[in-house]
């Protein structure tokens, strides 16, 4: 997430920001398991890991009204715990404070499901109804046993600013726009507050997802994942598809756009999308995504997912990474790289954005210097920045201090570790690094075990306060 304000130390562009005899979980039991077979060989440094084949299976059907303000779906969800529960907790990232104070606003009108007792709201420091939204289940689910819920949600998009969520003069968008699977596996379930500070906060699993958008006819829809042709325009309207298996969450515009494809060397089909009037055309922006993603590749390894969307909002300073899309608010190429290099960094190495928001935009930071390279004055200016930088989201004073110390110091103390250790060492550490925690959630200890032998780059990262003594290596 990527915001044009910039601080005191400009190293990085800083960020913002059914009925039937057949069940869900039986119908898409073959589809998961073709996705990521169970006898995958074991991740390493040359292998990327696979997708857990338990992980959940989402669902997602949005209609947007011709008021272009008011979206109304329905979630499905086929959720495998990898440790006991009897419920499931869902966040409500709308209902953030600075998303509520433009007006938007996620309810939820019900859940069904035969496990279902009920469900409700909890506040957790979010504005009405709620931050979390919890469904409780009428038995226990042991680890491995699935269980199948529905919700349906009505999301309400406020005025257009640099948001998630939001509408402006004919167009919408909405990403976190449904309610959000709130699971750290290994952990259990993540209820940790919102904040005031613009920042992410969340934490999710990688999900085989569908996503299903009904639109007035006249609009182009541009999301995650893989989309399908639209269907044939019927009273006035209609529907596009799009399939990611690995989506930890979605992204969703629709607008007048003038689209172009691309196809990068490594197969990725990117798909930019652009309003009328748009400071920058279509193709050129496709061009861009394009030398964009080659120049990360050769530092972190193949582009994590099959597509890439991106869609060019109104120029409202920045842009918002998810997972095989990128809202861009804007034609900076800085911008451009750092959202793109989010697909490795939280798409598919996840984090909890709360606890640990350095790991994804901290790297994303660094990430800039493929195509930005760093003025060393400047890492030298935003290691002598007060304050550890591993800390969580409710230990930051100000916007001004997030921002700083996450995207500047912590961006910094990467460069000078890389410098420290050599680039060549420090580039395969942080491949392997990728590559054995894809599609997880990712810890400071994941990265002092891929750093371990490289003792000069972890002392620069203890110093800067990004790792800790007790995440390192025994």
């Amino acid at each position: 997430m990527s915001t044009r304000r910039h601080l005191s130390f400009p190293l990085a562009a800083l960020l913002l920001l059914s009925g039937c005899g057949t069940s869900f979980v039986d119908t898409l039991a073959a589809e998961q398991e073709s996705a990521a077979p169970a006898d995958a060989p074991p991740p390493g440094c040359g292998e990327r890991a696979a997708p857990d084949p338990d992980r959940p299976v989402v669902r997602l059907d949005f209609r947007l009204d011709a008021d272009l303000r008011t979206v109304t779906g329905t979630e499905r969800v086929v959720f495998t715990p990898d440790r006991r529960t009897d419920e499931l907790v869902f966040r409500l990232v709308p209902n953030s404070p600075s998303a509520a104070a433009g007006g938007n606003r996620l309810a939820v009108d019900g859940a069904t499901g035969d496990d279902v007792a009920g469900g409700g709201y909890e506040d957790a420091g979010a504005e009405g109804p709620g931050g979390l939204y919890v469904v409780r289940l009428d038995r226990e689910l042991a680890a491995g046993e699935s269980t199948e819920v529905s919700l349906e949600f009505t999301l309400t998009l406020g005025r257009g600013e640099f948001e998630r969520v939001g509408a402006a003069d004919g167009v919408s968008w909405w990403a976190s726009g449904a309610p959000l699977l709130a699971w750290e596996p290994g952990a259990g379930w993540a209820r940790d507050p919102f904040v005031e500070i613009i920042g992410e906060t969340a934490v999710s699993p990688v999900a085989d997802t569908r996503i299903s958008v009904s639109a007035p006819a006249e609009l182009t829809v541009l999301m995650t994942g893989d989309q399908e042709e639209p269907s044939a325009e019927r009273d006035g309207r209609r529907t596009w598809t799009s399939t990611e298996p690995v989506a930890r969450d979605v992204s969703v515009a629709v607008g007048e756009f003038g689209t172009a494809t691309r196809t990068t060397p490594g197969g990725v089909e990117v798909t930019t999308g652009v309003l009328p009037g748009a400071a920058v055309a279509a193709d050129a922006l496709a061009d861009r995504t394009v030398a964009a993603i080659g120049d990360l590749e050769v530092r972190f390894g193949a582009f994590p997912y099959r597509t890439l969307t991106v869609p060019l909002l109104p120029d409202l300073g920045g842009g918002i990474e998810y997972p095989s899309s990128i809202l861009l608010a804007g034609a900076s190429e800085l911008v451009l790289v750092h959202e793109a290099a989010h697909m490795w960094f939280y798409g598919m190495v996840g984090d909890s954005q709360f606890r640990d928001p350095w790991l994804d935009e901290a790297f994303a930071s660094y990430a800039e210097s493929v195509a930005f390279p760093p003025d060393p004055a400047q890492v030298a200016q935003g290691l002598a920045l007060p304050g550890d930088v591993g800390v969580a989201m409710d230990e930051f004073r100000s916007v001004e201090d997030y921002f700083a110390r996450v995207y500047g110091k912590g961006a910094a103390a990467l460069h000078r570790a890389r410098e420290a250790a050599g680039a060549e060492a420090f580039d395969a550490a942080l491949r392997c690094y990728v590559d054995t925690n894809a599609w997880t959630i990712a810890t400071p200890d994941d990265v002092a075990a891929a750093l371990a032998d490289l003792p000069a780059a972890l002392d620069v990262l203890l110093a800067a306060g990004a790792v800790r003594p007790e995440d390192l290596p025994d």
